[in-house]
């Protein structure tokens, strides 16, 4: 018969030496809380430093890039004398932005291995377009005009995404195709021919296509002193270009422009007026800010400095957060490029690696060429500072990568 004690428990009790051994409690763990950093989202887990920062970024962007811009557009008949004209429009971007980043948060990344050539190739095809039709601007020609919606669209910035899926596809299906000559050249090819593309009308967006896609072929190469012969050779080539555009070349010859800002480079107060005046006035803001800035929207050079809210915008971050503010700002960034690569290391396919490594390539050198830049490091160039300078394509694209980026958190070991 069964005692009170056994139907309680619904457990047997076992006898031992003669005495009724009583059954042991279940005791219910609780469970541990996750030390990793991460939020529920969906299905799976993404990154939540990145998204956060990415969050804070994007959100500071529309402020700079207001405070940069609306004495400018409050002046300007072609603006209708609207101070929110750039913020409306940065605005509603952001928004698709955000839309993008979290639809390819959901999106499995393992799928872009079955469209990576189609990828490839349509970013060729667009950047013939731009040969053909490109709208030209400010000495480059960089954009398509959409039809029906009125709407410029920069097809270099897609040009960027398909050198790193092309790559991440090729590299991690055949782990093996840089340990000879004919798939190291291969490689160089399907990049050589975008960078080529990009660069007959925008030069500086060809560099950051080069960058990612000598990078990724760093990364996964056996052969370290193959990759150095083609850094050198390429930065000897694009140099030697430059000096030969500002020393030889004709006054009318094609790209003039650009050896005209590599002279500026080497001292901008030989032409203060001309190509020198950007540089100039963007040190000026530098200087003026100071360790603590004049204050949000207090900046005196963005009554001088052409496209403050475009490429040069860190100089009014610096004019008017001062050192501090822009240091905080860096320090954002960089725990998102060490984010990012921790993504890369723990990615369960090296599919997944290669392209999280392709994305922070691609936001790293954007943010340390437009910091050269402003700071005249290097000649006077194009490029857009990651979510916070004015401009749509590159910040729908970027944060779309940041997406796929997040996809691979969630699929990471954790």
């Amino acid at each position: 018969m069964r005692s009170s004690s056994a139907l309680k428990h619904d457990l047997p009790i076992r006898q031992t030496d003669g005495r009724q051994e009583q059954p042991q409690k279940r005791v219910k763990l609780k469970p541990q809380k996750s030390t990793n950093v991460a939020v529920k989202f969906g299905i799976g887990t993404l990154d939540q430093t990145i998204y956060l920062i990415v969050c804070i970024l994007v959100l500071f962007g529309l402020m700079m890039v207001f405070s940069a811009s609306y004495v400018d557009t409050a002046r300007s008949t072609f603006h209708n004398y609207n101070p929110f004209f750039y913020l409306q429009r940065h605005a509603i971007m952001a928004t698709l932005g955000f839309f993008g980043m979290n639809v390819m948060a959901n999106f499995n990344y393992r799928y872009l291995k079955r469209f990576a050539m189609v990828f490839y190739l349509v970013a060729l095809g667009l950047m013939v377009a731009v040969v053909i039709w490109g709208v030209a601007r400010g000495g480059a020609s960089r954009w398509i005009m959409l039809p029906i919606i009125n709407i410029q669209f920069q097809p270099s910035e897609i040009a960027k995404v398909a050198v790193i899926l092309i790559l991440a596809r090729i590299l991690s299906a055949n782990k093996r195709v840089l340990e000879n000559w004919g798939g190291f050249f291969f490689c160089m090819v399907l990049v050589g021919a975008l960078t080529i593309l990009v660069a007959y009308g925008d030069l500086s967006s060809a560099i950051i296509v080069a960058i990612i896609g000598g990078g990724m072929i760093f990364m996964a190469s056996p052969h370290i002193k193959r990759f150095l012969a083609m850094v050198a050779a390429a930065v000897a080539g694009m140099f030697g270009y430059l000096y030969y555009l500002a020393n030889h070349a004709g006054v009318d010859a094609t790209g003039q422009w650009r050896g005209q800002r590599f002279l500026a480079w080497q001292n901008p107060f030989d032409d203060p007026l001309g190509y020198g005046f950007q540089v100039i006035q963007s040190l000026f803001a530098i200087a003026s800010g100071g360790w603590f800035g004049l204050g949000i929207g207090q900046s005196r050079q963005k009554f001088m400095l052409p496209e403050a809210h475009n490429d040069v915008i860190f100089a009014i971050i610096i004019e008017e957060l001062g050192v501090i503010g822009a240091g905080i700002i860096l320090i954002l960034f960089v725990v998102l490029i060490w984010r990012g690569l921790h993504i890369s290391q723990t990615a369960t396919d090296s599919f997944g690696s290669l392209i999280a490594f392709g994305i922070i390539l691609m936001i790293g050198s954007q943010l340390i060429i437009n910091l050269a830049v402003v700071t005249n490091s290097i000649p006077n160039t194009g490029i857009t500072m990651p979510f916070i300078s004015y401009g749509g394509t590159s910040l729908v694209v970027i944060m779309g990568c940041i997406g796929i980026l997040l996809n691979i958190s969630r699929h990471s070991k954790l």
